[in-house]
């Protein structure tokens, strides 16, 4: 059995000179429209091009490099330009300074150390957990007494009361007492 192929054309070349064409065509109208000074309300095409340092008219705005951080991970580094002379400039208006002006100054600026004592907290929160169990105790030597029982018992819940408030980090936080190291 034989078989016989036939082709009619050949439709892909075809389509591809077809298409040159266009563009060719568009590309000859562009650059005519070009030549008469006619810009058409087209945004022409943005293309990426290499300008040298020397070139350029700017200079660069800082530079970055590969280091690590404090825990050894890859970390960008950007190495600002305009550092040394920020420093500089600080340098000078330092110098410049009356020397008064450095005991109006924030302590915290200065880099000077604080130290935080929660102690009177601490001491607070001892004394009501003292008293606490101290009305305990009374109210069961006091079992037969109904009325001196109430009267401890409605003592003990506002002892309670107040330990809940104080026995906690947000009011340590909040009552801690700092000094100059």
């Amino acid at each position: 059995m034989a078989m016989e192929i036939r082709t009619y054309g050949n439709y892909g070349t075809d389509y591809e000179e077809q298409l040159r064409a266009k563009r060719q065509e568009r590309a000859e109208e562009a650059e005519k429209e070009k030549e008469a000074g006619k810009d058409n309300g087209r945004i022409p095409e943005p293309r990426d091009e290499y300008i040298s340092s020397e070139a350029s008219d700017r200079k660069p705005t800082g530079l970055y490099r590969l280091g690590q951080d404090e825990n050894g991970n890859p970390k960008v580094l950007y190495d600002d330009p305009n550092k040394t002379v920020r420093e500089t400039a600080e340098k000078e208006s330092a110098a410049k300074k009356p020397v008064d002006a450095d005991k109006d100054e924030d302590p915290r600026a200065a880099g000077e150390k604080c130290v935080s004592s929660t102690d009177k907290v601490d001491q607070e929160i001892r004394k009501l957990k003292e008293h606490k169990r101290q009305l305990q105790q009374q109210i069961k030597s006091a079992a037969g007494d109904e009325e001196k029982v109430r009267q401890l018992q409605t003592e003990l819940a506002q002892v309670e009361n107040e330990l809940s408030q104080k026995d906690n980090d947000t009011y340590r936080k909040q009552n801690t007492v700092f000094t100059q190291a």
